[in-house]
C-alpha cells in the first residue's frame, strides 16, 4: 500500500463567535496535512477573506506535475476504484503515478512527490480547486459567479466570505461544471445548459453552462450536505432560540403535533427542522421525504426517501416528492417529515395531517398570513378547513445582532382556527425581541389545550413537564453536552426512564 496518507476528516476546531473582526486570523486543517483554511481580515480590501492554503510547488515540480496529469488522463480509470475505500484509491493512484514517472524518466524527490500526489488525488478523485472546501465543516454554500471571479462561500460563523479560489478561463470552468454533472450522474451541454443534481455525499448542485444563460460563463452553487447536523443544544449555544422553545417543541413532538417551520432562503429552516426532529420519541417510526438529503436523525426506525429527477428531457424515471409522500402514508409512519413543501405535495401532506398522521415540514414564508395565502392559492390551492390540522408555525429569520449576521427563531405561532375566508385566529406563546436580543414566552398555550383534549393530560401536568425539560436542556448547555450522539441518547433515555436522566443531571 502507498505511504501517502491523508485525513479528510480532521478535528473540527472551536471558533469563538465574539472575535474582533479587525483582528481575525484563524487557520484550521481541511485535508491534513496538506490543505488548510486561513480566515483573516484583509486590511487592503477591508473585508474578511477565506484562503485555501495548499502545498507550494516550484516551477520544475509544476511542469512535471502537468506532464504526469496529461499521462494520467490517458491511463487512469477512476470507475475501477469507485466504491472502494480511500486506501485502495490512494494505492491505485500511487502505482499509476510511479509507473508514469518511470516511463517519462522524471526524477522527483519523495517530499515533492507527496505534494504532487495531493494534487493528483484532489483533481482526479476529488473536486479539483474546491475539494478542500468540501471538507470544511463550517461551509454551507460554495458559489461561483463565472470565470475570472473569486468564489464565495457561506460560512456558518462568518457568513458571506470571498475566497482566493477562482477559475481563470471559461474553458477551465466549463470543464469543471462538466465534472460536477458527471459526479451527479446528470448531463449538461449547450443544448441542455442547466444542471440540478446531488453529489455522492448528498450535497446539492445547481449549475449553468453557457454565456447565453449567464453572461460571465458557466456558474455553479453547491449547498453542502452536513453529515453531523446541528443539535438542539448547539442551536441554543448560537442563541438561535431559547431553552423554553426547545422544551415546547419536545412536548409537541411527543404528542404528535403538526409543525411547519417557515422563513426566507437560508434562514435556517432545515437546521431547525433537524433539531426539532431530535425530540421525536424513539419508538415512533419516521418517514422523511426530501428533494436533497439533508436530514440526519439519531435513530434506527427511520426511512429516509429522496426525490429523483428524470434521466432525460422527457422526465423518464422521475420520482417526485408528491409520489413519495403519497406512498409514505402506506408505510405506517408515526411521523412524516417533508423537507420543503412547494406544490402538489402540500395537499397530500395536509390530507395526511387531517387523517391523523403527525407531520413536520418547512416552507418559504415570513408569517402565518403568508403561509395561509400560499397554501390557499395556486399551485397548492388548499381548502382553508385543512389548515386547521396545523398546530404551530415556527418563523425563522435573518438578523443583525451586534453588527453580525445571524439567525433567530422570531416567533412560534399556534394556529387556533382558520376560517373559511382564510382568516387565521392565532396565539403567539414565544417571541424574540430584536432590540434586546432576548426571547420571551407566556404560559397560555392553545396547543397544550389541544393535547389535553386529545390525550386527557391536564395542562398543569404539561406545564410541569415543560419546566422539567427546560431545566434538562439548560443543564445540557451548561455542561457543554452538545454532541450529536450524546444529545440524542439523553433525549431517548428520558422517554424510557425520566427519573434516571433527571438524577444524572441533578434536576429535582
Amino acid at each position: 500500500m502507498t505511504s501517502f496518507k491523508i485525513n479528510v476528516n480532521p478535528q473540527i476546531p472551536v471558533i469563538p463567535r465574539d472575535l474582533d473582526k479587525n483582528k481575525l486570523d484563524i487557520r484550521y486543517m481541511l485535508i491534513s496535512p496538506y490543505a488548510a483554511a486561513h480566515i483573516f481580515y484583509d486590511e487592503k480590501s477591508g473585508e474578511t477573506t477565506y484562503n485555501i492554503e495548499e502545498p507550494v510547488l516550484d516551477e520544475k515540480a509544476k511542469a512535471d506535475l502537468a506532464k504526469i496529469e496529461n499521462a494520467m488522463k490517458e491511463l487512469v480509470n477512476i470507475t475501477s476504484v469507485i466504491g472502494q475505500d480511500q486506501d485502495s484509491i490512494l494505492d491505485y493512484i500511487d502505482k499509476t503515478t510511479r509507473l508514469i514517472i518511470s516511463e517519462l524518466g522524471l526524477k522527483i524527490e519523495e517530499e515533492v512527490f507527496n505534494k504532487m500526489f495531493y494534487y493528483l488525488y484532489r483533481d482526479f478523485v476529488g473536486l479539483n480547486e474546491i475539494e478542500a472546501m468540501m471538507h470544511d465543516y463550517f461551509i454551507e454554500d460554495i458559489e461561483c459567479n463565472g470565470a475570472g471571479e473569486p468564489l464565495y462561500i457561506v460560512h456558518r460563523i462568518f457568513r458571506n466570505v470571498k475566497t482566493n479560489v477562482k477559475f481563470d478561463t471559461v474553458e477551465a470552468l466549463a470543464s469543471f461544471v462538466e465534472k460536477l454533472a458527471q459526479k451527479t450522474g446528470r448531463y449538461i451541454s449547450y443544448a441542455s445548459p442547466l444542471l440540478d443534481g446531488s453529489l455522492p455525499d448528498g450535497s446539492r448542485v445547481n449549475a449553468t453552462y453557457t454565456k447565453d444563460v449567464t453572461s460571465k460563463g458557466p456558474t455553479f452553487t453547491i449547498r453542502k450536505f452536513t453529515k453531523t447536523p446541528w443539535t438542539p443544544i448547539q442551536l441554543l449555544g448560537l442563541k438561535t432560540l431559547s431553552p423554553e422553545m426547545l422544551a415546547y417543541f419536545w412536548i409537541l413532538m411527543q404528542y404528535k403535533c403538526n409543525v411547519l417551520i417557515v422563513g426566507a432562503t437560508a434562514a435556517g429552516k432545515t437546521t431547525l427542522l433537524n433539531a426539532v426532529a431530535f425530540f421525536i420519541s424513539p419508538e415512533n417510526r419516521i418517514v422523511s421525504i426530501e428533494d436533497t438529503r439533508e436530514l440526519n436523525l439519531p435513530r434506527e426506525n427511520w426511512l429516509p426517501s429522496v426525490a429523483r429527477t428524470g434521466v432525460s428531457t422527457t422526465g423518464v424515471g422521475e420520482v417526485d416528492m408528491f409520489s413519495l409522500l403519497k406512498n409514505s402514508f402506506r408505510q405506517n409512519p408515526d411521523y412524516v417529515i417533508v423537507g420543503e413543501i412547494r406544490g402538489a405535495e402540500a395537499f397530500v401532506l395536509f390530507q395526511g395531517m387531517a387523517s391523523g398522521h403527525a407531520s413536520l415540514s418547512t416552507m418559504h414564508a415570513d408569517s402565518v398570513d403568508t403561509v395561509v395565502s400560499r397554501l390557499e392559492t395556486p399551485p397548492i390551492s388548499l381548502n382553508p378547513s385543512l389548515l386547521n390540522s396545523l398546530d404551530a408555525v415556527a418563523i425563522m429569520t435573518h438578523a443583525i445582532v451586534g453588527k453580525e449576521e445571524t439567525r433567530r427563531l422570531r416567533e412560534i405561532v399556534e394556529v387556533v382556527n382558520v376560517q373559511n375566508d382564510g382568516v387565521a385566529l392565532t396565539n403567539t406563546p414565544f417571541v424574540w425581541d430584536p432590540a434586546q436580543d432576548k426571547f420571551y414566552f407566556k404560559k397560555d398555550s392553545k396547543v397544550f389545550a389541544k393535547i389535553e383534549h386529545r390525550y386527557g393530560i391536564s395542562q398543569e401536568e404539561l406545564h410541569k413537564e415543560f419546566a422539567i425539560r427546560t431545566k434538562i436542556i439548560y443543564e445540557l448547555f451548561k455542561r457543554k453536552i452538545v454532541g450529536y450522539e450524546e444529545v440524542g441518547k439523553i433525549i431517548n433515555d428520558y422517554y424510557k426512564n425520566p427519573e434516571t436522566v433527571m438524577k444524572n443531571l441533578g434536576i429535582v
